[in-house]
């Protein structure tokens, strides 16, 4: 999915051989020890001093870890693992656990114990049931940029493989007690915020920004950090943020999407061949299919508009981005992460080959509960 008509963008000098920045962002669900239910306790677990980047998110069922600023996967890879097994530790003085799901699995959720804080007070003031009834976790990766038009460059090559990411990290099936149907119902859930979806493919970065302002305007973001792309400009750091993942179950799939967003970036900044443009409703088509069927399912080639295999287009991918994969040290860690996923199944199909051994949702707390911790 590298090829359209030209782009007006300039290709900055990014050499293969000067790795990109990257970062990390996990939110967490914390549950009961006993009940498996969700649990209010962030206030409490985030109290506990801790060396970490640890952070309250909207409700107090969550929270928030974020890695330093890496050069390598195994930098990431140490920080996630760090990060994880503190909040197991903080966790387990409250009586409680970590889980990495997309959606709470037990309890009640509605309306959701909001974070004491006046930022998601407003929140509430602006948009009302939107927020009182989210309660939802997502993996962020952040990519190092020089500059908007870069940052730009880099969102419209995600973009058409926005389903496919999707798709791979799939991880929310579940919710309040019951299958949705759906292999990532945390995007689904999510698709009503006015300023959530994949973003425009933009000519330059002041196109980007007029159109943040014209979102800011609207109303539609309550500020920069509230226009919601699942691709957008961090409006706090110096990077480009892909935001269309769940919370990966495990570390090593964490690691995966990392490696893979920043193979993309890496692409997109080196190749002279422009991404391609999709258009909003065929995206959105794809993105709806992605987080129904996860990676074990089918879904839309945005070339041809056929059905096929979502592993296949996963394997596209890691073909396309091969260059920079290699160039970086990650080809082999991404080719092992993929088969891995393909062959255990993604995030999803295990919760729901836990849930089907006895028909108890207990038990699929207790494999994320196990996959959240394993490093």
């Amino acid at each position: 999915m590298g090829t359209t008509e030209t782009s007006q963008l300039p290709r900055p000098r990014t050499l293969f051989d000067k790795a990109l920045t990257v970062g990390v962002e996990e939110e967490f669900l914390l549950v009961d020890a006993v009940t498996r239910t969700v649990a209010p306790l962030a206030p409490a677990v985030l109290g506990t001093e801790s060396p970490y980047d640890l952070q309250a998110e909207l409700t107090e069922f969550q929270v928030e870890s974020a890695t330093p600023v890496c050069r390598s996967m195994s930098e990431v890879r140490d920080s996630l693992v760090a990060t994880r097994s503190a909040l197991k530790s903080m966790a387990a003085t409250h009586g409680a656990k970590i889980v990495a799901t997309g959606t709470p699995i037990l309890g009640d959720v509605k309306p959701v114990p909001l974070t004491d804080d006046p930022r998601y007070r407003r929140m509430v003031g602006e948009y009302g049931k939107l927020v009182q009834e989210l309660t939802i976790c997502g993996c962020h990766v952040h990519v190092g940029i020089p500059d908007d038009d870069a940052g730009v460059l880099i969102s419209n090559h995600l973009r058409p493989w926005l389903p496919v990411l999707l798709a791979l990290s799939a991880n929310s099936p579940f919710v309040d007690g019951r299958d949705t149907g759906y292999s990532s119902w945390r995007y689904l859930s999510w698709s009503p915020w006015p300023s959530a979806g994949a973003p425009p493919h933009f000519a330059s970065g002041e196109e980007y920004q007029q159109a943040r302002r014209g979102m800011l305007d609207s109303g539609a973001a309550m500020d920069t950090a509230t226009v919601y792309w699942d691709v957008r400009l961090s409006a706090n750091h110096p990077t480009v943020e892909l935001r269309v993942c769940d919370v990966a179950a495990t570390v090593d799939e964490a690691v995966l999407i990392a490696a893979l967003t920043r193979g993309v970036a890496a692409m997109a900044l080196s190749s002279r061949v422009p991404a391609l443009d999709v258009a909003p409703h065929a995206l959105r088509a794809a993105l709806w299919r992605a987080a129904r069927d996860g990676v074990e399912g089918t879904n839309v080639d945005l070339r041809t508009g056929a059905l096929v295999r979502a592993s296949t287009q996963v394997q596209e991918l890691v073909t396309w981005a091969r260059p920079a994969l290699e160039a970086a040290g990650d080809y082999e860690l991404v080719t092992d992460g993929v088969d891995r996923v393909l062959l255990d199944g993604s995030g999803a199909a295990r919760q729901r080959r836990a849930f089907q051994r006895r028909g108890e949702l207990v038990d699929v707390v207790d494999l994320l509960v196990e996959q959240t911790a394993a490093g």
